[in-house]
Formats: structure tokens, sequence, C-alpha cells
């Protein structure tokens, strides 16, 4: 059986080297687990520290995804396992969180130019792989979204913090409804900030082995090579997309200080005529309202943080997730029985109540310790 990532090293005409990770799993579009974010913090370290390294690629195999999320059996697993014993018992959460939450803020904090090719389907951990990346490349097929109000969870992987980044009130939008964006919407909020079209991408990557590379301390320089093949490269690009077009608007529904409000304005959606309005309402609606409640309290108390304290702050909420029931009843309906019936609790966003989302916030370790990311910079 092949390895779950793919390491490779591309040669350039002036004796540099580029290195590649293929995430190789295209049956389950490239599920992130557990394994491969060891592997892969593991390799993006010796590159990172190899001279003869200019640039690290990062990109899916197959065409239909570059990374669709975790791969969260052995999650689901693990939260039948430790059933009721709270959230800091279940160590494979443990584990597998602060791993994957270091892989990403390696990324973010990546001393050398790393590209993402961001084609085909890119949801949940596959966008905290690619956000952190210097160039992040969409083709015309490329579909970004943080679908995690579907399961039960929040938009993790630094989401908190890149929801805040985005234009105008669009990133509570997104951690409510999972909505799905295209190359032109994921160029319009800044999610990447490159296209090449999926025909091209052979011919891209040979012109930057022919580009003039200096050492990797060169970075600026290095980065504008990078810049300047990949603008060569862009397909035409797209008209924009439907988050722009209807940008005024969700400013206007998703301001509101109440959640309630906030989540009530989405679902009148539910019968718009905007076919791409009326689906992320109704993905909402079948999603776990408790996760609405997390996704936007997380981006407030967020708001002014670091990028590390937000990853130490959403490695909590992710273990009390992992321990109440929604999140394992998310994997349940959608992922193991798929009936795609959840029974969530709270079953209304009337029933979330303030102090429910609040003791999300507390850690759940005992006193003695500290957060297991507490020395990320």
């Amino acid at each position: 059986m092949s390895a779950p990532v793919l390491f490779s090293e591309i040669q350039t005409d002036n004796g540099f080297k580029f290195g590649v990770a293929t995430l190789s799993q295209p049956k389950i579009l490239n599920g992130l687990s557990l394994e491969m974010s060891v592997l892969l913090t593991e390799q993006l370290h010796r590159w990172e520290t190899d001279p003869d390294i200019v640039l690290v690629i990062m990109q899916g195999a197959g065409e239909k995804a570059f990374c669709a999320g975790g791969d969260l059996h052995g999650l689901y697993e693990s939260m039948l396992a430790h059933k009721g014993q709270g959230a800091w018992a279940n160590t494979y959460s443990r584990e597998f969180f602060e791993v994957e939450y270091r892989l990403d803020y390696q990324i973010h904090t990546y001393s050398k130019p790393l590209i993402c090719w961001g084609h085909g389907i890119v949801m949940g951990g596959g966008i905290g792989l690619m956000i952190g990346a210097s160039h992040r490349v969409v083709s015309e097929t490329s579909r970004l979204a943080m679908p995690e109000v579907s399961i039960g969870l929040f938009p993790d992987v630094g989401g908190s913090w890149v929801l805040n980044h985005l234009p105008g009130n669009t990133g509570v939008f997104l951690a409510s409804t999972g909505a799905i964006l295209n190359a032109a919407d994921a160029l319009f909020t800044g999610l990447a900030n490159y296209q090449v079209n999926y025909e091209n991408w052979d011919t891209f990557i040979a012109d930057l082995q022919r580009s003039a590379w200096q050492a990797p301390q060169s970075r600026t320089f290095n980065d504008d090579l990078i810049h300047a093949a990949l603008l060569s490269h862009k397909g035409n690009l797209p008209e924009a997309g439907p988050l722009q077009q209807n940008y005024a608007f969700i400013n206007e529904i998703c301001a509101p200080s109440d959640i309630k409000t906030i989540f009530n304005n989405i679902a009148a959606l539910e019968t718009s005529d905007n076919s791409w309005l009326a689906r992320a309402a109704s993905t909402m609606l079948k999603g776990a309202p408790l996760s609405v409640a997390l996704g936007i309290t997380l981006q407030r108390k967020t708001l002014h943080l670091s990028l590390a304290d937000v990853f130490r702050l959403e490695y909590i909420v992710a273990l009390h997730c992992c321990a109440d029931g929604q999140l394992q009843e998310g994997f349940r309906a959608l992922l193991v029985d798929k009936d795609r019936n959840p029974k969530w609790q709270p079953a209304t966003i009337n029933e979330v109540s303030d102090d429910l989302v609040a003791s999300y916030l507390v850690a759940p370790w005992p006193e003695s310790d500290s957060n297991p990311l507490s020395d990320l910079a």
C-alpha cells in the first residue's frame, strides 16, 4: 500500500530544488489523517532546514480534490470509546487536534515560499493546510468551504482567524452556512491569491524549474519569481462569484450583535429565488445550532488575538466538541449510518444559551497542566 503522502524533489536548472508534498488518498478526496499530519510536519521541517530547497509545493493526488477535510473515522471511534468521560479523557482527540493545529501553524509561519495548489475540493482541514501558504492557487474547478456546521463542529484549523480576515461580515455567514465558494469568490475573499487553470499547471511547474533562483535567504527575490510565473499562467479571471454578488446583502443580515437574529436572518433565505443563498440557508438549518453559535462567538472572541492564541482557544473548544455528543452524532448521520438525519442537542437556536457556549471556552485539563499548544510563538 502506498504512503498517504508522497514526497519528491524537483531539480531546478540552476542547481536548487523544490520539495513537493502530494496528499495521496484520492479515493477519500485526500482527507487529512493524523498520520498524514505527522508526515507533513516532519518533511516540512526537513525541507525548511535544507539549504538547497528554495520552494515547497503542496498538492493533492487525483483530479477531484486537494483535500476535502479530515479523515474523521479515527476521531469517531475515539469518541465512542470515551463517551461520558469528559473532554480531557480522549487521548486520541487530544493528539489529533494538537498535531493538526501545529502543522497548520507551521505552514503559516514557514520561512520559505510555499505554494498550495488548491485544485478541486478544498474544505475543512484542507482550508487549514491551504490558508497559511504564501501562494494559494485555485483552478477553474476549485470549490472551497468550511462546512463544519453540518457535522456539529465549528470552523477550526485556524478558521476563526481566517474568517475574521475576510471582507465585511462574510466570515460570519460562511461559518454559519458552510457555503461553497468558487474560484472567483476565493480570490475575492483572499482565501486564494492566484488562479492557474488545471491544464496549465504542469507548464507552470516547468517554467519554475527554468527560473533564476537564488539561495533561500533571498526570500523576497524568490517570492517575486513565483509571483511572475503565476501571473504569466493565470487563466481568464472568472466573473464575480455569488458571495461577491451578494456581498452588501450578506453584510447587512450578518451585522446584528444577537446571534439568534443572525440565525433567523439567514434562515429566512431558505425560500429565496437565489439558489446559492437558499442552499446556504438550508445547510445551516440542517446543521447543528450550537455550531452556528460557536462559530460566530469564536470570531468575536479571537478578533484581536494572535494566530497562536487562536489555535490555543480552538483546541479547547474542539476537545469539548469531541465530548459533548454533537460531533459524534454528526459523524454518525453523515459518515457512518449515512441517514443524513442528525438529532442535534440543543435542537434549536433558541435552546442555545450563553452559558452553554461559554462552557466550551473553559480549559478541560487539570489546573496543574497547561495548554499543549502553549509553546507556539
